[in-house]
């Protein structure tokens, strides 16, 4: 890993105990709660996709969720940039992060395997 990477698992590390940190002090009940799961910078960190946990929300409060968290990135970059005293904030990208989801189906299909295996024997 060379000096750059490193600078920019830094700053994902720090966006990912910053930005929920941020949403607590918004009075919006759709978007104070959420939980950041990931967050991946690009290479010169001037970008940041955020991955948030859907658990608990369906199609619709996910969309107006993502409608309100477009409204208030300026409001999130002033604070990452007031609180770290950094010149620059990168631009943020929500998106719901499905990966728990998909891992869920995997453990239930390796268990229905193990049953259907357990069942032959």
């Amino acid at each position: 890993m060379n000096q750059a990477e490193i600078k920019r698992k830094r700053t994902e590390s720090l966006l990912r105990e910053l930005i929920p940190e941020a949403l607590a002090t918004l009075e919006d009940g759709r978007i104070n709660a959420l939980s950041v799961t990931e967050v991946l910078c690009s290479r010169g960190r001037y970008d940041a996709r955020v991955f948030l946990d859907p658990t608990g929300l369906d199609e619709r409060e996910q969309a107006e969720a993502l409608k309100q968290l477009r409204k208030v990135s300026g409001y999130l970059k002033t604070y990452i940039k007031e609180s770290e005293g950094w010149y620059k904030a990168p631009n943020f990208t929500f998106e719901f992060d499905d990966e728990l989801d998909r891992i869920s189906r995997i453990d239930t299909l390796f268990k229905k395997i193990e049953k259907e295996i357990g069942d032959e024997s």
